[in-house]
């Protein structure tokens, strides 16, 4: 079973919990936080998933992590199911399609927006507007700057792909030069 399944099948689990009882960002919040914490720190969690470890030690090592957190009862038990079942090293997989999943709940498209240079607040603005009236969906835009791509922006939700960036053009300039097509 690959991680990816593996991570589907917790995170859908959790998210059904959380809908039933009122608490789906609380869950996705503490589970965020947890699969930060081994982002942080990836001893512990090679720690917490490693067999060679006795899995009574683990399981002590965990519960003593997770009360130091606080989290609720759900979400702790939540991990407790995740060493017992010996996917704790799925955690960080597990929040983000929670993550995901969340958002498709709520009705929310994350894009991620690259740009040559800053964007000024009014282009930020008119650029999510755009994104969301393409998408259907309130979109929340994540802008990261890359100065290699001369000037111009790249748009990414889902699978769509909007690439209005210099360097793009200019490869494909290069391109229809090199077969010939400068008609």
């Amino acid at each position: 079973m690959t991680s990816l399944i593996v991570a589907k099948r917790y995170a859908r689990a959790l998210l059904e919990i959380g809908k039933d009882d009122g608490n789906m960002e609380k869950y996705g919040q503490e589970l965020a936080s947890v699969a930060g914490l081994f982002a942080e720190s990836a001893e512990l969690e090679q720690v917490l998933a490693n067999p060679a470890i006795g899995f009574e030690d683990r399981s002590r090592l965990l519960d003593t992590f997770l009360d130091k957190l606080q989290l609720s009862p759900i979400v702790n038990n939540f991990f407790r199911l995740l060493m017992d079942r010996g996917r704790i090293a799925s955690a960080r997989d597990i929040s983000a399609v929670y993550a995901r999943l969340l958002d498709e709940e709520k009705g929310i498209t994350r894009a991620e927006v690259v740009s040559a240079a800053p964007l000024g607040e009014g282009e930020v603005t008119r650029l999510k507007e755009v994104l969301a009236e393409m998408a259907g969906s309130e979109v929340i835009v994540e802008i990261k700057e890359d100065s290699s791509l001369i000037g111009g922006v790249r748009a990414k939700i889902g699978d769509l792909v909007l690439d209005g960036t210099i360097k793009t053009q200019l490869e494909t300039l290069k391109d229809s030069l090199r077969r010939g097509d400068y008609a």
